[in-house]
Parts: C-alpha cells; structure tokens; sequence
C-alpha cells in the first residue's frame, strides 16, 4: 500500500527553522546512518537520529516534534564526530527540543525538560554545574523527595557530588552567555 506525504508551507518552515537556529545545513545529510550506529542512547527510543534528518527531509515536521529521540538525546556528540558529512546533529536536536517547546509539541513522558532547566539553572548560577542544587531543583519540582535518598551517602563518600558549590569557574562570563542568548532569541542571531 503506497503511503502519501503531503508537504505542506509548515514543514518547509520547520526546516528552515531548524536550521536557523542550528547553523547545519540539513540538505548535506547522506543518510549513511553512521550518526544512527554511534548512538549510545538509539536503543532507548523509537526514533533514531538519521530517521529525524529523513522525517525532517520528507516534510513530517509535528512528528518530527513528537519523536521521542529528541528528548532521549545526551547531546553527547558521537554523532556529530561520526558524521562525515560534519553535520552537528546535536545543535539539530537542541533545535528541535526549542522548536517542541515553542510549538507546545506533547513532551516525552517524564521529566527531561524539568532536568534541562534544573542544570541549566545551576549552570547560569554557579558557571559550572552543582549537582546538589541541581538535584534540589529537580525533587522540588518532582515532589519526589525520598526517592533514592539512599544512594546519596555512597555517592557522597565517594567525592561523586560535593556539598558546597564551585568557586571561581568564570561564573560571570557564563551568565553574560546566558544573558547573551536571552537577548539573541528569535533573532536567529
């Protein structure tokens, strides 16, 4: 049974957009899956990297949104140095996860968009991450305190989260980066 994709003035928008505000040029894309197979979180989600560049070349921008690989992505970059193309296909994924927000696309379940603004909020504050503010961040906004309250002390002992934040990690400059971005966006600057 063929299937018929109608594309639409939207899609051809959402393209653009994306690579507005990604700085890649979608169309250079060879589908050679090498980002697909470099992937460590693929096997976690129902899409895959090179489907969303396809999904993005067919036009099916709302499913494009919806994917769950949006949100599933570490934006660790193994696809990105894959790519022989050189297609960051993180910066592609940053975009996309925007654009669903902007858009009010239906978020994965969970709470990875909570867990972005948790790290991002310690980040712009202390110029670093602070994982305990962090996790504070993150159960408030949870409302799951206890939940693997028991793995704290092992971590603790183990130097994995420290209990005062960092210090003297160019703190100012990351928050002029902050403001920077507050100010470009949706200037495509």
């Amino acid at each position: 049974m063929p299937v018929r994709i109608q594309k639409g003035n939207e899609s051809k928008a959402l393209i653009g957009r994306v690579e507005a505000i990604s700085g890649v040029d979608l169309g250079i894309c060879l589908q050679c899956k090498k980002c697909t197979s470099g992937c460590p979180v693929a096997g976690f989600a129902q899409s895959l990297p090179s489907e969303v560049i396809r999904q993005l070349h067919l036009g099916i921008g709302d499913e494009v949104l919806r994917s769950d690989i949006i949100w599933v992505c570490a934006s660790c970059e193994t696809c990105s140095a894959r790519c022989p193309m050189g297609i960051d296909l993180a910066a592609v994924m940053d975009a996309l996860r925007a654009l669903a927000i902007e858009k009010g696309a239906p978020l994965r379940k969970g709470n990875v968009p909570l867990f972005n603004r948790a790290f991002l909020a310690t980040v712009r504050l202390f110029g670093r991450t602070y994982d305990l503010g962090m996790i504070g961040a993150y159960k408030l906004g949870t409302l799951s305190f206890m939940k693997d309250t028991e793995k704290f002390p092992a971590m603790l002992k183990k130097g994995k989260i420290a209990l005062i934040p960092p210090r003297g990690s160019g703190s100012s400059m990351v928050r002029r980066i902050f403001d920077r971005i507050k100010r470009n966006r949706g200037t495509g600057s």
